[in-house]
């Protein structure tokens, strides 16, 4: 396989036309047409409908445009690490995290990983709601609970529980609810995601989930706020057991309703589906994906 003509081809898909990839190159038209023809017949199979005016991909070509890019990245690191004699990553990584998590596990993490590759710089972005990955320019983001965009890829970094838990202070004044019916008569603190209030928690009752609608006085778009909140004894919060272990282990915070708790949600890294990740990217995933696979039964 020739990597100048799939490199050819992608600049003909480009350009849109085989005249002006042929102009890029300093190739005549004959010159492109010859090596598209060349690489149709190594693959056995037509790539592009030309007409006089436009041309098209078929099927084939448009397979083969995605994988040509991952090709010719690929082939370029081999070439930049035997250039170099050392395996060394550099640039930007643009990334989304919950803010509690990114405070707790994530930040740690990044700084790990930087010391390992000093010329990678983080870009990093805590938001509890909606990320629109593309239209932020992420290059990845980490998010709790089910897959909801199809355009998007998903890799599991492990599972997680939402733990019901309050302050002693609060339980001791207004009493601990024994059922999810009693929060109706406590306080809640909730969190905001995006426009929509997560006022409707669910619980496991008889193997069955069922919802609950709660209400308070303090709303936030900020997990880390629901956190404080709830320690300073303000109300009852529903929150990722991850971001207050280290509560419930210094007794600031008290778990309750663990007999209804829902079955755990799933920590994810979500990418944009058929994008080139570069390898500073595809590193820093598996350095989260070992961390979490390695520490998964102690957080």
């Amino acid at each position: 396989m020739d990597l100048d003509n799939l490199t050819l081809f992608l600049r003909i898909v480009e350009k849109g036309g085989m005249a002006a990839a042929g102009r890029d190159f300093g190739l005549s038209p004959a010159s492109v047409s010859e090596r598209l023809a060349a690489l149709e017949a190594y693959y056995g199979a037509r790539l592009l409908t030309r007409t006089t005016r436009s041309i098209s991909l078929t099927d084939e070509g448009r397979e083969l445009v995605m994988g040509a890019r991952r090709i010719l990245t690929e082939a370029d690191e081999v070439q930049s690490r035997i250039k170099l004699g050392v395996e060394k990553i550099s640039g930007t990584i643009h990334i989304s995290a919950p803010i509690d998590l990114g405070y707790n596990r994530i930040s740690p993490l990044l700084d790990a990983f930087m010391e390992m590759h000093p010329e990678v710089s983080i870009d990093l972005s805590l938001n509890d709601g909606y990320v629109d990955l593309v239209g932020q320019g992420l290059d990845l983001a980490l998010r709790f609970g089910a897959l909801a965009d199809s355009t998007l890829r998903a890799r599991k970094l492990g599972s997680n529980r939402r733990l019901v838990c309050a302050s002693p202070e609060y339980l001791k004044v207004k009493g601990t609810p024994q059922h999810p019916d009693e929060l109706k008569s406590h306080n809640c603190i909730l969190i905001r995601f995006g426009a929509q209030v997560d006022q409707v928690w669910r619980f496991n009752l008889e193997g069955k989930e069922k919802k609950f609608t709660v209400r308070g006085n303090r709303i936030a778009n900020d997990g880390h706020l629901v956190r404080l909140w709830c320690r300073a004894g303000h109300g009852i919060a529903l929150k990722t057991e991850w971001d207050i272990q280290d509560d419930l282990k210094a007794g600031t915070l008290v778990p309750i309703l663990q007999d209804y708790a829902p079955a755990p949600t799933a920590l994810q890294m979500v990418y944009p589906a058929g994008a080139i990740q570069p390898r500073r990217i595809r590193l820093l995933m598996d350095h989260l994906a070992d961390w979490f696979s390695n520490n998964q039964a102690t957080l």
